[in-house]
């Protein structure tokens, strides 16, 4: 099996709110795994093959919240308390495999899809709800 190759790119602070929309607009409904990594307790897995909902930063960027669930009555809401840095993984050809965001405190929450392919890629397959999107 061919191993994907990926680099790390680090978004500035003052492009999270509009990278956050944007890259939720292209993955909403992709299936992702949350895992959060902390110094003490290691890495624990928040969900598992979900449906993305959304990505949000608040205007002050002291909170990032992770949507993630089949509707709105069934979901997680994960919030990421006093970000840090942002980082999205790109795999070759521009796809975008993961998210990062590291904390103040060092505790990293990593979004990562199921499948890495390009938003163009999926286009019309099916996300739920009434039809194809």
């Amino acid at each position: 099996m061919k191993e994907i190759r990926t680099e790390n790119r680090e978004i500035p602070r003052g492009e999270w709110e509009s990278f956050l929309e944007a890259f939720s607009r292209r993955h909403q409904g992709w299936l992702v795994t949350v895992e959060v990594l902390r110094e003490k307790l290691g890495a624990q897995t928040e969900v598992r093959d979900l449906p993305l909902q959304g990505i949000f930063s608040e205007r002050d960027g002291r909170r990032i919240t992770i949507l993630v669930g089949r509707d709105a009555q069934k979901h997680l809401a994960h919030v990421v308390e006093s970000p840090g840095r942002l980082w999205v993984e790109v795999a070759e050809g521009g796809a975008e495999a993961a998210l990062e965001v590291e904390s103040e405190d060092a505790t990293k929450t990593i979004l990562e899809f199921r499948a890495v392919m390009a938003p163009e890629m999926v286009d019309g397959v099916y996300r739920g709800g009434d039809g194809p999107s």
